[in-house]
């Protein structure tokens, strides 16, 4: 895993005061656009090695995810 998908793993275990401040935080941090961020989350969450290293921040999201498309 590259030091940018460690990175989005590490944004999505904080949680964030308010709204906005997670958006803020990618664009400094990382240096792209939240829809760029969350392009590249859902990658990671289908990524074995992602669960390998973080698997209680990926379980969540992808259970998140989940619930969304079955209420489509």
């Amino acid at each position: 895993m590259s030091e940018r998908d460690l990175a989005v793993l590490a944004l999505e275990r904080q949680s964030w005061p308010g709204p906005g401040a997670k958006e803020r935080a990618v664009r400094e941090r990382l240096g792209i656009t939240p829809t760029r961020y969350y392009q590249l989350l859902n990658v990671l969450l289908d990524d074995p090695r992602a669960l390998a290293h973080d698997p209680v921040t990926v379980n969540r999201l992808r259970r998140l995810r989940q619930a969304r498309r079955e209420r489509r």
